[in-house]
């Protein structure tokens, strides 16, 4: 038997005005913007919100965007979507692609705007159907890690009320239509590093005057190679990836520093601080052998807290999308290695949910090799990839995923 909340959303929704919809998304992908850059975005976010009748504010932790919308007694639920863009070039060939040079919504944060836009109208035009406040949230900076946090400290909670419960989704590869729920943990946590080396430079024909940082960075990131596979058990899921080594101005320099960034994926504090005290143990020890004039640097760059729905609320969410969109559709593929900010509007005490909605177009899934869905799903175009290009036939789905579990805690209307 269907639930009320399930019966409302699909009433709500019914008569989406799809194509206006979808033009506003092709503007959002045209027109990408960097994190705390969002400008154009929340301008476009808040006139959306402001038109259907939301109390609305910009330039909350630099460029967020919130709207309420009070209706009468009952829970406050929080919907937010992230809004920046990534410095990638596009290489989609969409007759809407990017714009801006080096800069590509390679993430579906577009899209996450788009549903966030066209659920808050459809909830307001519904109001009829249900009780209590809604808050949207338009966040910045999500790539950096840092767009929650910022809006927080810059008073949201005091501007707006504070919620009872937090909803979040996410695009990404997958046939579109299915949507991924994960009662815990769903998202890791992830810390950058940076390592300085510092040698002593000099004349290339002369190696024997200096110690090369290059050399010894290269031995660093050999041996970086063992922290997961051999200082981690095997039943922790952990990855290391060095995604960058910056030394020299010349072949026949030798020169005095080298830098190697690196990224930790983890999916708890005791194997990150583990890995992050391997990490300063090899870069020192391989120093030392060296003979570099002195120790490394190892700093802690950006970081992302892990993502941990609340057990209840997202088995709560996970039943209402079940009744909208079928049994088969809503599906556990347990923690990814991805990381989020979202957990961090919820100050560490408010209860949330967090899911994935999956957007491969139908073309492009059923032209990728292999026969099983994981074959396939690390063939298609993944989220970060300047190929990455939600369907847009989960334009209509993803507002309904954001209505349908706000009306599982929204008030029926008396």
């Amino acid at each position: 038997m269907t639930s009320a909340a399930a019966r409302a959303a699909l009433e709500l929704t019914d008569g989406l005005p799809v194509s206006a919809l979808e033009d506003f998304y092709r503007d959002l992908h045209r027109h990408p913007e960097l994190a705390f850059e969002e400008h154009r975005t929340a301008a476009k976010l808040t006139e959306r919100l402001a038109g259907a009748g939301f109390e609305t504010a910009k330039g909350i932790g630099g460029t967020g965007v919130a709207g309420v919308l009070r209706n009468g007694e009952g829970p406050t639920v929080l919907l937010r979507a992230d809004m920046d863009a990534l410095p990638v070039t596009e290489q989609t060939g969409l007759a809407y692609a990017s714009g801006t040079p080096g800069v590509m919504h390679a993430c579906g944060h577009d899209m996450h705007v788009t549903w966030l836009a066209g659920a808050a109208a459809a909830l307001a035009a519904g109001r009829d159907a249900w009780s209590g406040t809604l808050l949207v949230v338009g966040q910045p900076a999500e790539e950096s890690g840092k767009g929650a946090a910022a809006m927080v400290t810059d008073g949201l909670y005091d501007r707006f009320p504070r919620p009872d419960v937090l909803l979040g989704q996410h695009v990404a590869p997958g046939p579109a239509g299915l949507y991924a729920h994960v009662p815990g943990l769903i998202m890791s946590a992830t810390t950058d590093v940076d390592i300085v080396v510092h040698g002593r430079g000099g004349h290339g024909s002369r190696p024997e005057t200096t110690v090369d940082p290059v050399v010894t960075a290269a031995y660093i990131v050999t041996r970086l190679q063992t922290v997961v596979s051999r200082e981690i058990a095997p039943r922790e899921s952990t990855v290391l990836t060095v995604g960058r080594i910056e030394a020299g101005t010349a072949s026949n320099i030798i020169p005095a520093t080298a830098r190697i960034s690196l990224n930790l994926r983890t999916q708890s504090e005791a194997v990150r601080d583990r890995m992050l005290a391997a990490i300063r143990r090899i870069a020192e020890g391989e120093c030392h052998a060296a003979g570099c004039p002195r120790g490394p640097e190892v700093t802690l760059g950006n970081s992302f807290p892990a993502t941990v729905n609340d057990a209840e609320t997202d088995h709560r969410v996970a039943g209402v999308h079940r009744e909208v969109f079928g049994e088969a559709t809503v599906f556990d593929p347990g923690p990814a290695m991805g990381s989020e900010d979202f957990s961090q509007l919820a100050e560490g005490k408010l209860p949330y949910a967090y899911w994935f909605v999956t957007s491969t177009p139908a073309a492009v899934w059923d032209e990728a090799p292999g026969e099983d869905l994981m074959t396939k799903f690390d063939a298609v175009p993944s989220n970060h990839s300047p190929l990455f290009a939600p369907d847009l036939s989960v334009v209509a789905p993803g507002v309904r995923t954001l209505v349908s579990g706000a009306l599982a805690y929204l008030a029926p209307a008396n």
